[in-house]
């Protein structure tokens, strides 16, 4: 009895040891996560078989030995994805950051292929997994649509994301959850000049209006002026009629002007627009090559440079030699305000110079009784020791090297030839007495007797002065 009360209790804790075991082989999922059962599972209903088995939500027994398991975590993954110089179907390079956010699908066939082929790796290996096939979609997808699709129209540009990123993704057994494109700009600034663009039609468009607001109230403006004129017109005369008339063909032109200005503007905007499909156009007959197409872009980048550098040097030619020739007029006026300044300087000068002559003069005069005879004969002795001394200095300076005399004993008159040369010499310069006769004046009576009494005793004294 106690020997088979042993069996028993043996055989008891042996089925009891079997159950626990048995027991802690069944898995329970959690609704985060995914169990993949391993190993020897059912094929598919269809009878294909299948390397793994994915519960999502539910429970199931691991048999040992056979099989074995692993959870995959639906926990969504937040990927940034910073796409550089992606080239657009208009061969412009653009730069799209985005943030894309991820997780392990649920669905039973890309459930699957997550068991396949992300079991076993870390969040950050699967990260950089998908982060690999975004980029690539990124860039596939730019390549086929134009920079206004991805500027103006960005639900086509995210669903065209969705689309194409997620049908990869789901290769992996990933779904993507939210697409978030944080900004768009490329290198060669096209998208600010579409930004401009239409900006600059905003502004066309207002000033349109305006334009035609101002011709509807010059308009009406000038028929009410009209009328008022006729009616004038009617009780006053036919030159007034006449002239209101041509106030009204005035009127008249100057709106049609504003309409052939606005004309004018809608011509202009509709060329623009013609010029930007042009653009396009070419942009689309250059997609045949890449490669030719990157390279026509680089050199007309490169042209444009060099254009733009020329117009920059150019421009400032010209600004320095405005100012150059601006700095030229102002130092010619300058030295004209100078010039007038200091020859109205001298002119008052002389002016004042003359005032005090004049001034002088009249003292003189005064001075001499009234008489301008006695003035100017009391000026001229006070003068004449000067006028004396520029006679003498007329022969002071004449330097004689050298004289040869051929003296043949007496000259005429009994003086020797000698004598005479210096004797007239000095009677080449002008007497005294002839430079007042020549002024219409004579000397002084005390000069003039002095010089009688000269002369009668030179008449006397027929020996020559030696």
């Amino acid at each position: 009895m106690p020997d088979s009360l042993f069996i028993i209790v043996v055989l008891v804790l042996i089925a009891f040891t079997v159950l626990v075991s048995l027991l802690s082989r069944y898995k329970k999922c959690s609704s985060d996560k995914i169990l993949v059962v391993y190993g020897r599972v059912k094929p598919n209903k269809d009878g294909t078989s299948r390397s793994s088995k994915c519960i999502h939500g539910g429970a199931t027994f691991i048999w040992p030995v056979f099989q074995a398991y692993q959870f995959l975590d639906l926990t969504p993954m937040s990927i940034f994805v910073d796409l550089r110089n992606a080239l657009s179907r208009q061969n412009i390079r653009i730069d799209v950051p985005s943030t894309f956010t991820v997780g392990i699908s649920t669905e039973p066939g890309i459930m699957q292929n997550a068991a396949e082929r992300m079991l076993g790796l870390k969040l950050s290996q699967i990260q950089e997994l998908a982060k690999d096939i975004i980029f690539g979609q990124l860039r596939l997808i730019i390549a086929t649509m134009d920079i206004e699709e991805i500027n103006t129209d960005r639900d086509k540009f995210q669903e065209a994301i969705s689309r194409n990123v997620e049908t990869e993704l789901k290769k992996i057994g990933l779904r993507l959850i939210n697409v978030n494109v944080t900004d768009i700009s490329d290198e060669s600034g096209y998208i600010v000049s579409l930004g401009k663009e239409a900006a600059a039609k905003a502004v066309n468009d207002a000033k349109k209006s305006v334009a035609e607001k101002s011709r509807d109230g010059s308009i009406g403006q000038a028929n009410a002026e009209m009328e008022q004129r006729i009616e004038v017109s009617k009780a006053n005369s036919n030159a007034i009629r006449g002239e209101n008339e041509a106030q009204i063909a005035i009127a008249m032109s100057n709106a049609a002007l504003r309409e052939k200005e606005a004309e004018a503007l809608k011509l202009a905007t509709a060329a623009e627009k013609i010029q930007a499909a042009k653009a396009l156009e070419e942009s689309y007959a250059a997609e045949q090559s890449a490669e030719a197409a990157r390279f026509a872009r680089e050199k007309a980048t490169l042209e444009a440079d060099v254009i733009v550098q020329a117009e920059i040097k150019k421009r400032q030619l010209e600004l320095q030699a405005e100012a150059e020739a601006e700095q030229i007029r102002r130092r010619a006026k300058g030295d004209a305000d100078a010039i007038f300044a200091k020859m109205e300087a001298e002119a008052r000068g002389i002016e004042e110079i003359l005032r005090k002559q004049a001034a002088g003069f009249s003292e003189i005069v005064k001075s001499a009784g009234g008489d301008p005879k006695d003035a100017l004969m009391l000026m001229i002795g006070d003068k004449l020791e000067d006028l004396m001394r520029v006679q003498v200095d007329a022969i002071k300076n004449i330097k004689i090297d050298k004289i040869t005399v051929w003296d043949g004993g007496s000259g005429s008159e009994g003086g020797s030839s000698t004598s005479n040369f210096i004797s007239n010499l000095m009677k080449s310069v002008p007497p005294l007495g002839e430079v007042f006769s020549l002024a219409g004046m004579q000397l002084p009576e005390i000069l003039g007797k002095k010089l009688e009494e000269n002369k009668i005793i030179e008449a006397e004294d027929p020996t020559p002065a030696a």
